[in-house]
């Protein structure tokens, strides 16, 4: 198939070009414009998900021979969950190429994390399928970038933090309260309130039930450093 205009670009972006440009469009089709002649990107996310873990797992153990497991893992879960895979799907503008169906596309499906999430391991899985490891390993390494060098500053749970940080005052672990889903079942926004013992507290949507708490116990322990 003869990619678009729109395709190409995103190649270049991505630092990769496809041999099999359906690969691509497939990462790029989301499950509400899926048919049985244009499957949705599900599988190759699920398979994505599991070469962005090898990557990052082999680049971790290489560039810290000395860390044992514990100080591996939160390093390892903050370059290879959604959140950061969404954030490298705005770097490359994958929103603007993704294949929508109407009502996604008219509740900003293009801007969700989930989505952008999703697709971008979807997008690993079809360089990976394209062209092998290696290929998957360079676009990975190229477009996680600064974020692997300074992992080590940006693993902290922000869960865990938060509890940390209460037990440290006298107060019970924090309680995470759901204040609202809305979206369809395929793709449901979470708004959770993350609470204080003391009565301090914060909010945050996201496309998953941990999603959403960890950015709400994020926001509030930003509000109290800054407050101390």
């Amino acid at each position: 198939m003869k990619p678009s205009a729109d395709l190409l670009a995103f190649e270049r972006r991505i630092g990769h070009g496809f041999t099999r440009h359906d690969l691509l469009v497939r990462a790029l089709t989301h499950g509400s414009v899926s048919s049985s002649t244009r499957p949705d990107n599900q599988r190759l996310e699920f398979l994505g998900d599991r070469v962005l873990g090898l990557v990052m797992a082999d680049r971790l153990l290489q560039d810290d021979p000395q860390a044992n497991e514990g100080q591996l893992a939160p390093r390892f879960n903050a370059l290879v969950r959604k959140e950061t895979c969404a954030d490298v799907a705005r770097q490359i503008e994958l929103g603007a190429v993704l294949k929508l169906g109407r009502s996604e596309m008219l509740s900003g499906g293009r801007r969700k994390q989930a989505l952008l999430g999703d697709a971008m391991e979807a997008v690993i899985a079809a360089v990976y399928l394209d062209a092998g490891l290696d290929a998957a390993r360079k676009m990975i390494l190229a477009l996680w970038g600064d974020r692997i060098q300074g992992v080590k500053d940006d693993a902290r749970d922000a869960k865990t933090s938060l509890q940390e940080w209460a037990q440290a005052r006298g107060q019970t672990p924090p309680a995470y309260v759901e204040l609202a889903r809305a979206g369809p079942d395929h793709a449901p926004v979470f708004t959770i309130a993350a609470r204080l013992q003391s009565g301090e507290e914060a909010q945050a949507s996201a496309g998953s039930k941990r999603q959403a708490e960890q950015a709400a116990a994020a926001t509030l322990l930003q509000r109290l450093e800054q407050d101390t």
